[in-house]
């Protein structure tokens, strides 16, 4: 199982430019055996309050992060081989990493990424756990499922947490999830969809013009910061 996080310059993934990425795989048992690591200079502006989430500045990522396309490249490059030998690639609200990358190459035509095989615990833990109250942060989805998260919002750590929750989930709810990738893949379009749109009528009760993208994993039309 591979895990995969995305730190970046914003919360709006079609603006958003990476600036870290972490790719780890990690045997049955949730401990890692490799991890790739990137730095990227994004070209812009890193937003102070990017820099306060994930602790790194302008100047630090023009000084040490490499080129944005090279690295974009690598990223792309190191998930598409994962994809091809079917390996479950685990990202949690996965929706915003593959977004994220969709839109950094189509800024760089750079074709496109078809996407397969994602695991996203955040869509998993809202479908077998539907009416828990509460957060669903990484944060607090990982002390429910006694998944150690420290120095949370680095690339990753959280890439680590969201692979071993996803272990969790499967562990406690093995009824739920004992099919083929490709079939759980698919089932997630529709939870996130059904899940989006349960969202989206709850936000109307105080806003009726509210709207939850449903698209999953890539999202295909901009919505407002205030629902992502």
């Amino acid at each position: 199982m591979l895990g995969f996080d995305l730190e970046t310059t914003g919360k709006n993934p079609h603006t958003a430019r990476i600036v870290t990425a972490s790719i780890v795989l990690l045997d049955p048992a949730g401990s890692v055996r490799a991890h790739s690591e990137w730095l990227v200079n994004p070209g812009v502006e890193i937003p102070a309050e990017a820099a306060a989430v994930h602790g790194i500045s302008t100047d630090y990522a023009r000084e040490h992060g490499m080129d944005a396309a090279r690295g974009l490249g690598e990223i792309v490059a190191t998930l598409r081989d994962f994809m091809y030998h079917r390996v479950p690639i685990v990202a949690y609200n996965g929706v915003y990493d593959f977004t994220v990358l969709s839109a950094e190459m189509a800024r760089r035509d750079m074709g496109d990424f078809a996407v397969a095989g994602v695991v996203d615990p955040y869509i998993l833990d809202k479908h077998v756990d539907t009416y828990r109250k509460g957060k669903r942060t990484l944060e607090a989805v990982s002390e429910l499922y006694d998944v150690t998260l420290d120095q949370a919002h680095t690339s990753l750590a959280d890439s680590v947490a969201a692979a071993q929750v996803a272990q969790a989930i499967v562990a406690k709810y093995p009824g739920h999830f004992d099919t083929p990738l490709e079939t759980i893949f698919n089932q997630q379009i529709r939870w996130k969809a059904a899940q989006a749109a349960s969202f989206e009528q709850f936000l109307r009760r105080k806003d009726p013009d509210a709207t939850v993208s449903r698209d999953w994993p890539v999202e295909k039309l901009s919505v407002p910061d205030s629902v992502l």
